[in-house]
């Protein structure tokens, strides 16, 4: 009997290791193409990808993740973070959006400001729409459930190299700072878009294309095989240069763009994304273990604006055939 139970506990370790490595990938819908939300619920279960994120309260995507058991980010629309700092619509948007889908769908994460700068306007509301959002999850006794926090990038990041010397700059600091604490207060991590595409394109005469793809072999000066680590390590020390040891970062973002600019094709998103999906198992130097990681993005949105390379992250096509031979475990 005791032999069984000694199986039973090793099988169940296993599993527990499985489902912390694996991906999820980022669900916009900037595109006039695209298929129906619950075809791409389908499409993720059909993948094996159990991690979702979507950017604003889509209601036809969340009655179609319900009973699917993808765990979910869900963002606050930026357009409604003003209105958050007011308790009573905090408690309304929860009541609406989150409440009624919570035994259902898989919430984790609901992320207040995707990639706010310090000087947007959105900026001063952040902080406290994330503590009216915390209080009126709580008053829903789901605070066990989902955790609240922000996603921010890497232009806040003032010192990235090396890693160990990261430094958020002195305006991020200021905002960041009472993020940080309530981080902290609740135990929920940072949210952090990673993407060494950009990091490589603007300095391509200090960075190498195989360090950004990691295709690096051995590790560089100051111990480092690939740009990924390296940027996420640089948000690890700056973190803990305000107090934030203790909080764990999410890459909420992450991808390369098969087209529309420098070092944009398909072979190179290939490559960068099926060796960011083996790579995450293992963490980095500064952090060993998985990290948890959500893929930019399920679909090319021939909507979005900006750089041309905005529109061509996708790992599917808008007919859900695979752009990439991609194994997502």
């Amino acid at each position: 009997m005791s032999i069984i139970f000694l199986l039973v506990g090793i099988l169940s370790i296993g599993l527990k290791f499985t489902v912390v490595q694996s991906v999820g990938v980022c669900y916009g819908v900037l595109g006039n193409n695209l298929p129906s939300s619950q075809e791409v619920v389908d499409l993720y279960k059909s993948n094996g990808i159990d991690k979702m994120r979507i950017y604003f309260p889509d209601e036809q995507a969340l009655q179609a993740l319900k009973g699917s058991n993808i765990e979910l980010i869900l963002d606050v629309a930026k357009e409604t973070l003003s209105s958050l700092t007011d308790g009573n619509e905090a408690t309304n948007w929860v009541q609406k959006y989150v409440t009624p889908y919570a035994q259902d769908v898989k919430i984790k994460y609901i992320t207040v400001g995707n990639e706010i700068k310090p000087n947007d306007n959105e900026a001063q509301y952040i902080a406290t729409a994330m503590q009216n959002i915390q209080n009126a999850i709580s008053s829903a006794n789901l605070q066990g459930q989902i955790k609240v926090s922000t996603a921010i990038d890497m232009t806040l990041i003032g010192t990235s190299y090396p890693p160990n010397d990261g430094a958020f700059t002195d305006q991020a600091k200021q905002y960041l700072q009472p993020i940080i604490d309530f981080l902290k207060n609740n135990g929920a991590p940072l949210l952090a878009n990673v993407y060494p595409y950009f990091a490589y394109i603007g300095n391509k005469q200090s960075i190498s294309l195989d360090y950004a793809l990691f295709k690096q072999q051995g590790n560089n000066d100051v111990g480092y095989q690939n740009l990924f680590d390296a940027q996420l390590d640089s948000v690890y020390a700056a973190l803990e240069k305000v107090g934030g040891t203790d909080v764990k970062i999410v890459v909420s973002e992450s991808g390369w763009p098969s087209d529309g600019g420098d070092s944009a094709s398909t072979d190179n998103a290939s490559t960068y994304y099926q060796n960011l999906i083996n790579h995450v198992k293992n963490g980095t130097p500064k952090r060993p273990g998985a990290i948890e990681t959500y893929l930019f993005a399920m679909f090319d949105e021939n909507q979005k604006t900006g750089a041309a390379t905005e529109q061509h992250f996708g790992l599917f096509n808008p007919d859900k055939s695979s752009k990439y031979q991609t194994s997502f475990n």
